[in-house]
């Protein structure tokens, strides 16, 4: 009788909860919103701290794993950690490198093609439709010089004030992003150096506060999403680079402009699933637009037949072996998650319908295999 009457008074707690969470949803999502908002450091923190993760276990791997060395053993960690995050910052300036020169390249012959247009521009703009200036009353010198001088006043203020708020607002928005790329780098740092006694200690906490059987499918199902976020996040990484590489290879073979940063660019893009690539082709093809309309045409045939050589050839047995998702559903989940998270939304999907795909396949074998034949003992038994 004490069980029952405990577990009707937790369903209706769960209930009565259910209808405040519906009832007063706006209140609850702003707060949502406002915590989420004050921890996105601690979140882009820890989004980074999985990312060189992978990276500095590589490093761990090669650096000097059969010493027992106190020193080496000491040092791994914080060595690593450094390489890690210097390799991605050297890949950051390289691309940088090889993409600002050209970017600015094409931007200086877009002016070039502009500036003309608006001399011609000014030539036919009357300026007394900014002062109220007429034409007869410059001849005639009948002019309002209050007015003008108002006008004038008016216009400067107008133009200062919009170019004040233009600079606050990027002078807020910059120092804001440099204090959350500076918190969320000392935060990823502090888990990478103690992710191992951190992983005890939430451990630790799940086994108290879970049931057994609770904790075992949490740990799996961790387990499956963490694996099948690292096979993504390489392969991915993987296909980008040599997508690039064979980009940037042949326009350089068929001698077509801004080579070096049109191939960093769609290997950059190319990060993206499914989408990236075309994203990166369509701006690789504006830029060499602006030299030659031609080129830009032939350019978009190469970037269809790549993309036909990577569909089929490299990013199935790069990728889409190594997270054994099919096609079909790489599709869906980059379509939803594109739709819901944008970007962000994509990257996150695709890995995400992997470990639900394999954990449903896994059940559904479970649950359709054959039941095993009894054992010798039990026939002897029975």
């Amino acid at each position: 009788m004490k069980r029952e009457w405990m577990g009707a008074a937790r369903l209706g707690v769960v209930l009565f909860l259910l209808y405040l969470a519906i009832h007063y949803w706006g209140a609850l999502s702003s707060l949502l919103l406002l915590g989420l908002g004050a921890a996105f450091p601690l979140v882009l923190g820890a989004v980074i701290a999985y990312a060189v993760n992978i990276l500095m276990s590589l490093y761990e791997g090669w650096y000097f794993p059969d010493t027992k060395s106190p020193f080496v053993i000491k040092s791994r960690r914080p060595v690593c950690l450094l390489l890690a995050f210097a390799s991605l910052i050297a890949i950051v300036f390289l691309l940088i490198r090889m993409i600002l020169p050209e970017l600015l390249e094409c931007t200086l012959v877009l002016i070039q093609e502009v500036v003309p247009m608006l001399e011609k521009l000014s030539e036919n703009l009357d300026l007394s439709q900014f002062f109220s200036i007429s034409s007869t009353a410059l001849a005639d010198g009948s002019i309002n010089w209050k007015e003008v001088i108002t006008s004038i006043t008016q216009w400067l203020v107008k133009g200062v004030g919009g170019v004040m708020g233009s600079v606050l607002s990027l002078v807020s928005a910059t120092v804001s992003t440099a204090f959350t790329a500076v918190v969320s780098i000392i935060f990823s740092i502090y888990l990478l150096l103690g992710k191992e006694k951190l992983g005890r200690q939430i451990s630790l906490v799940m086994k108290t506060y879970l049931k057994p059987a609770w904790y075992s499918h949490l740990v799996y199902f961790l387990e499956t999403l963490h694996s099948c976020f690292r096979r993504f996040v390489v392969g991915q990484c993987t296909e980008a680079v040599i997508l690039g590489l064979l980009c940037m290879g042949g326009m350089m073979l068929l001698r077509f402009p801004y080579a070096s940063m049109v191939g960093a660019l769609i290997g950059f893009t190319a990060l993206i699933p499914v989408a990236g690539a075309y994203i990166g082709a369509g701006v690789g093809a504006f830029m060499i637009f602006t030299v030659s309309p031609f080129q830009s045409l032939f350019f978009l045939i190469f970037i269809a037949i790549l993309q036909q050589l990577e569909g089929n050839l490299i990013y199935p047995k790069v990728v889409g072996s190594s997270i054994g998702l099919p096609g079909i559903w790489v599709l869906a989940a980059v379509t939803i998650g594109g739709g819901v998270l944008g970007i962000g939304g994509m990257l996150l999907a695709v890995p995400l319908a992997a470990a639900l795909y394999q954990m449903l396949r896994v059940d559904v074998a479970r649950r359709n295999a054959p039941p095993s034949p009894p054992s010798a003992q039990e026939s002897t038994e029975e």
